[in-house]
């Protein structure tokens, strides 16, 4: 399903009128120097379980940075949509999710962008301490005239922006197979070369919309809880996605 090039041309104007304060055709090197403006100091970004480059976040940063490699190496020159999703209810997927795009930003030369598509449970805000006064997915999916700029946020990381779920959902996979979505996502990919997006998606158990959130998706990263998930669980929840997207499974110890 391709996204109807009306709506993905008003995305990309909308963006430009006000994401980052961004000229309409910067450069991948003004893109790798956004300004970031509240930077967060390393303790505060451990209480936010976040990984950083100093010494203490080092083994938990290494773990990342290395999905981050198989991530690269999968996706070649292209930059790339990569969604996140738990075998089971606090498998800790949203964890996952930001450090990994954490880790992307680590790079000068990339960026990152983080959408919560966990319409019934969001998390990410709260974990980041933004205020989504501006709403985020479902409010521009309901309301895109209004354009997605104001409903990128900072997050306190460098490089990394985050757009939150906004107002909680039970019908979420009507919008995840929208053409608005589709011309969102595209928008926000092929604008700049360098952004990596991220999808923080619902739990694969009991629920469609990862799956549908995954034709959305070049890669999926599957998280199953370190002594949560048994090995029969995950192999029933990797069948839901084509193997040549399965980038791998991520077994986490914290929720």
């Amino acid at each position: 399903m391709k996204p109807d090039k009306s709506i993905s041309d008003a995305v990309l104007r909308a963006e430009a009128e006000g994401a980052d304060h961004l000229p309409q055709q910067a450069s991948a090197h003004t893109i790798a120097l956004m300004a970031e403006p509240r930077a967060l100091a390393p303790r505060q970004l451990e209480e936010r379980r976040l990984i950083h480059r100093d010494a203490s976040s080092r083994a938990q940063s290494d773990v990342f940075r290395e999905l981050r490699t198989r991530l690269l190496g999968m996706g070649g020159d292209s930059n790339f949509v990569t969604l996140v999703v738990a075998v089971s209810p606090g498998s800790g997927a949203s964890f996952v999710a930001r450090n990994l795009a954490a880790a992307f930003a680590f790079d000068e030369a990339r960026t990152s962008l983080l959408i919560d598509c966990n319409l019934r449970y969001p998390e990410q805000h709260r974990a980041l301490g933004v205020d989504p006064a501006n709403g985020g997915l479902i409010d521009f999916l309901d309301h895109p005239a209004q354009g997605i700029a104001s409903r990128i946020y900072a997050t306190g990381v460098p490089r990394l922006r985050l757009i939150p779920a906004g107002e909680v959902r039970e019908d979420s996979g009507e919008y995840f197979s929208s053409f608005r979505m589709h011309a969102l996502l595209d928008s926000m990919r092929h604008r700049y070369a360098d952004r990596y997006l991220f999808l923080d998606g619902p739990t694969i158990k009991g629920s469609p919309d990862a799956r549908i959130l995954s034709d959305l998706a070049d890669f999926v990263v599957v998280v199953a809880g370190y002594g949560r998930d048994t090995p029969a669980a995950i192999s029933q929840a990797v069948a839901h996605f084509e193997p040549e997207k399965l980038a791998g499974v991520v077994f986490n110890q914290a929720p």
